[in-house]
């Protein structure tokens, strides 16, 4: 009985997970779809470049809370279940990557779940697991996305962020293993969502920030070599 309650949780947290915020926000701000904008994908990212800068905010704040909130539920649900409370974010990054609600046939006919990449709620569901976590990991992303500018570097840091984090406190304090797990299992999710962005990062074709360190050091040589040519 236990079990079957446990496995309810995980796909309450998947339902939760699933609401594609940024496609909602953008539709009521502009009425554009969000899926038809550049990468396609729903999260905070490619709402702001939908919708503006506020869009791409309120969006990123409510895909943190999906995670957070997917662990404070399961904690109070169940708890002294400690794998439920791990497997509950990753259900939630899991909802937001392949909506259930976003659900269409492709150019191919292919049925696929659209979505986003799962950066903010996987953000969320380390806040949920450690509340403090959000202390370091959300000035380190905001660090690696203005120096470095690239969406899907940012992305996939955070959940290095939150591995390294868990595991320096489990080493040193009295964090749990359990939670380092959460970690890789997020960066699993995150590197898989972005296949497509880490082949155009390999070909040195990804998108680059402009108001990033990276991209006024680029804007700067461009400018010198036009200026040279």
């Amino acid at each position: 009985m236990q079990i079957a309650f446990d496995i309810g949780i995980v796909i309450l947290a998947y339902l939760f997970g699933s609401i594609p915020f940024g496609l909602l926000i953008v539709k009521l701000k502009t009425g554009k779809d969000i899926r038809e904008v550049e990468s396609g994908r729903t999260g905070g990212t490619n709402a702001m470049r939908a919708a503006g800068f506020w869009a791409g905010f309120a969006t990123a704040i409510l895909d943190i809370l999906k995670g957070a909130l997917a662990v404070w539920v399961s904690q109070w649900l169940t708890p002294n279940s400690d794998w439920v409370h791990v497997l509950t974010p990753i259900a939630a990054i899991l909802g937001h990557n392949y909506s259930i609600f976003l659900a269409e046939r492709g150019e191919n006919g292919r049925f696929r779940l659209r979505g986003g990449a799962g950066g903010a709620p996987s953000v969320g569901g380390a806040m949920g697991l450690w509340p403090a976590s959000i202390l370091f990991i959300l000035p380190l992303g905001m660090l690696t996305f203005f120096t470095v500018g690239i969406a899907s570097i940012t992305t996939m840091a955070v959940a290095l962020f939150a591995i390294i984090g868990f595991a320096i406190r489990a080493l040193l304090f009295d964090g749990q293993w359990v939670d380092v797990w959460y970690g890789v299992g997020a960066e699993i999710l995150l590197i898989w969502a972005l296949r497509p962005n880490l082949k155009k990062l390999f070909e040195g074709n990804e998108r680059v920030v402009k108001y990033s360190l990276n991209g006024w050091l680029r804007a700067r040589r461009e400018a010198r070599d036009s200026s040279n040519s």
